[in-house]
């Protein structure tokens, strides 16, 4: 094990983890770590040996020049440490690597050595899949644990997966066996769109992260990038027939599959949770002191798709987007030949909010 380097004495932290390779479609869980890392300048603390773990026929290393001297980068997985000030103080460990070529249990085992070391409270492992999901549709993002307890506290879905697995379910389940919580986050890839990045998934993926730890994370040119990357999907599918008859297929069924989770309950949590996210604007509706800004973004859809590992079925959520329509009496009055009382103004019709309810996320097991 390498030692850790120069750490503080951390506050709550929890350690986030994602890997490159199996269950990393789009690069979307990888590109979410990164962005944690970067948005708060991340301290690295430790790097595992790359000896140990991988096969450099697989995962070559890279040469570059530094003022003319010759360097090598080796295939790893690296410790950093950042501290988040809002809502709360506390510090992040993250994890951000390639799925090793070998060796996963020892490859584990030294991760959760380092969890111990920290005193790290939670591990939430990040993963994104290949579904049957529509790109013009918000990405649904599953959370699961192998943890009964844990699930009915955090209000997630109990692992009940069976298949081939990747790094993300084997170190689900060291985690387990170790007595350390433990959650993995799935975002859908929609399959016909696999090429990374996919900056839609890696939204999604740090907003339900968020949610989860309850944390205000900047997003940067996040927002942006999902708009024009969904942009650019949309001209490519109009180019060609069977694909855009494929996605209203997609977006058909999805819709179908989100009607009976419209439910009040559902509607009144995901409300809640919009208008904790308002809380962090100041009054007159300028962006947050912290420099995050305020996103509404619609309800997540359903997929069935089934990742690259098999599948495993959560419900995923997001946050409220509210419309409104406005009608008249017009053709009424002219009906009745005589005029209404009520002018079209005071008819205005009730804004619908939109269930954020997501269903039936699948991931790889654990």
């Amino acid at each position: 094990m390498i030692e850790l380097e120069d750490v503080p004495e951390l506050i709550d932290p929890v350690m986030v983890c994602a890997f490159e390779g199996w269950n990393d479609a789009g690069d979307a869980a990888s590109t979410a770590v990164g962005h944690l890392d970067e948005t708060w300048g991340g301290k690295v603390i430790a790097a595992l040996d790359a000896e140990d773990y991988y096969d450099f026929q697989v995962n070559r290393p890279t040469v570059w020049l530094d003022g003319g001297v010759r360097r090598i980068t080796w295939p790893t997985t690296r410790l950093s440490v950042v501290r988040v000030t809002e809502p709360t103080t506390r510090d992040l460990v993250l994890v951000r690597g390639i799925e090793p070529s070998m060796r996963w249990r020892s490859f584990c085992n030294e991760l959760l050595g380092f969890a111990h070391e920290l005193g790290v409270e939670l591990v939430v492992i990040l993963g994104a899949l290949l579904g049957d999901t529509p790109h013009s549709r918000p990405v649904p993002v599953s959370g699961v644990t192998s943890d009964a307890a844990l699930a009915r506290r955090l209000d997630l879905e109990e692992s009940r997966y069976e298949g081939p697995t990747g790094i993300v379910g084997v170190l689900q389940e060291a985690c387990a066996h170790a007595g350390v919580p433990a959650v993995t986050l799935w975002a859908a890839v929609p399959h016909y769109v696999a090429q990374p990045p996919n900056p839609k998934a890696t939204l999604a993926l740090l907003n339900k992260l968020e949610d989860l730890l309850d944390l205000r994370i900047p997003p940067g040119e996040l927002p942006e990038d999902a708009r024009a990357w969904q942009l650019g999907v949309d001209q490519l599918a109009a180019e060609d027939s069977e694909v855009a008859e494929y996605v209203q297929q997609l977006e058909e069924a999805q819709d179908t599959a989100e009607l009976p989770e419209a439910s009040g309950e559902a509607i009144a949590r995901e409300f809640e949770r919009y208008l904790r996210r308002r809380d962090n604007q100041g009054p007159t509706g300028e962006k947050p002191v912290t420099g995050r800004p305020i996103v509404e973004r619609s309800a997540d859809g359903a997929a069935g798709g089934a990742g690259p590992a098999g599948a495993e079925e959560a419900d995923g959520e997001d946050d409220l987007d509210a419309t409104g329509s406005e009608e008249t009496d017009e053709a009424r009055d002219e009906d009745d030949g005589s005029a209404d009382d009520r002018g079209a103004d005071d008819r205005e019709a009730d804004g619908r909010g939109a269930d954020g309810k997501g269903a039936d996320g699948k991931g790889t097991a654990r």
